[in-house]
């Protein structure tokens, strides 16, 4: 019997980048063990405050404390947007003039900023322009909605520095694709590289040029080991690009600095009121988001701004040290490998383009991995789950993916699962190189 016609979309959708590995993994039969490293799922603590709240649903302050659980507004608790908010403000910022609502965590927020920037065929709609290597969701969420994207490709250099495109060639895209908005993450996922003030403020400079939005992916602020300032869009102002204010939008999450993934609570975050409230219009189709999620970050609202940036420290200092033991042991176990250099967020880039020959494919290495590879670790057979870096560039049909070599590796196992790493990597791809 005929079954009905899916759509062309589900039909060809195949698993996001980040989850592949896992799914393929989940499929074996055996008692191999994994260490996943392919999706920023953070096991660590949440911030005390939130784990207090968590823990006390049913206190006599808990609006929990009967059982109830009613929607909250679209837009969110007044007490959740205002942690947020302190959170802008204890990293040195102005808020004074921004409006922020709930989102189902930063992904919801993303796709909010896509419908409200981008327009969906006919003439005169308008691309989003995206930093290649670029976080993969941003690409997903625009096929869903039926939206387009444009990009221009960093490089990673055998120093594993990524350069980021002169002004004048990224002006060229934008005059060529006539975007809406540009993406820009200070805290680069997935290549751990860090915009400071000035490369932020030549973005700028090009939106108020371009009238384009200038939107910021802040899941990662105040994530970075650079010894310089935490950035921002919300630190350049109309003093640093006259013109700017008023276009700038920020995507906020509870999943990466506060150790809250599974909390699914995120913001949407602008300075322009029309576009505020026509984001609010467009997310009561999905009524609001977690209330209990909003009542367990909400507690940062009434947090210091002192024990803040204790807390930012303190993240800084956990993965700054397993960022740069990982770099260094990766180089010494595997000579002539490429790793991103360790300046924010919690990702490398591994990149083993100088030693594998020209047809070695990343997505069939980690895809070998997940189904069949396995090593020895201290009697236990083990595997490692990555993600293939091709999905998060945008190339046209026919021309080389930078990614074709390169993996990303999320900062997301214990300190001494992370020291495991280097050696299983190297002793998989010899024996997948083996193999084939």
């Amino acid at each position: 019997m005929a079954t009905p016609k899916m759509s062309a979309l589900f039909e060809s959708r195949q698993p996001s980048v980040i989850r592949m590995a896992q799914i393929r993994f989940d499929e074996r039969d055996d008692d191999t063990e994994a260490i996943n490293v392919a999706i920023g799922n953070i096991p660590l603590p949440m911030y005390p405050a939130m784990i207090d709240r968590l823990h006390n649903l049913d206190a006599a302050e808990s609006p929990f404390n009967e059982g109830v659980v009613k929607y909250s507004a679209t837009a969110g608790s007044t007490e959740c947007v205002d942690a947020f908010m302190n959170v802008i403000a204890s990293s040195g910022f102005d808020i004074d003039k921004l409006y922020g609502h709930i989102t189902e965590g930063g992904t919801q927020a993303m796709e909010l900023l896509i419908t409200g920037v981008c327009g969906a065929g006919g003439s005169g709609e308008k691309p989003l322009m995206l930093i290649d290597a670029a976080y993969t969701n941003y690409k997903t969420l625009c096929q869903r909605l039926g939206r387009d994207t444009c990009s221009i490709t960093r490089t990673l250099g055998d120093d594993g520095k990524f350069s980021l495109p002169a002004a004048d060639d990224i002006e060229q895209v934008i005059e060529r694709e006539q975007p809406g908005a540009i993406i820009v993450i200070p805290f680069d996922n997935p290549t751990g590289q860090y915009y400071d003030k000035n490369t932020l403020v030549e973005l700028a400079q090009l939106a108020v040029k371009h009238n384009l939005w200038l939107v910021s992916d802040e899941a990662y602020r105040e994530l970075y080991y650079t010894g310089d300032e935490c950035t921002s869009v919300w630190g350049v102002t109309d003093a640093d690009v006259p013109g700017i204010e008023g276009r700038r939008i920020s995507v906020e999450t509870t999943s990466k600095v506060w150790n809250a993934c599974g909390l699914r609570i995120g913001a949407l975050i602008t300075d322009n009121e029309l576009f505020h409230r026509k984001a609010i219009a467009e997310h009561t189709v999905s009524l609001c988001s977690s209330v209990i999620g909003q009542y367990i970050f909400g507690a940062v609202a009434h947090e210091d701004h002192t024990t803040l940036q204790a807390w930012y420290a303190k993240q800084r200092d956990y993965y700054r040290e397993m960022l740069f033991e990982f770099t260094r042991r990766m180089k010494e176990t595997l000579p002539g490998v490429v790793v991103s250099s360790p300046d924010a967020a919690l990702y490398s880039v591994i990149d083993v383009k100088n030693l594998v020959p020209e047809d070695f494919d990343a997505l069939d290495f980690v895809m070998w991995s997940a189904a069949d590879g396995v090593v020895q670790i201290d009697g236990k057979p083990m595997t490692l789950l990555t993600a293939p870096m091709a999905g998060f560039y945008s190339v046209p049909t026919g021309s080389p993916n930078p990614g074709r070599t390169q993996m990303r590796v999320a900062y997301v196992e214990t300190p001494a699962r992370m020291a495991l790493i280097p050696g299983l990597f190297a002793e998989l791809l010899e024996r997948y190189l083996a193999r084939n």
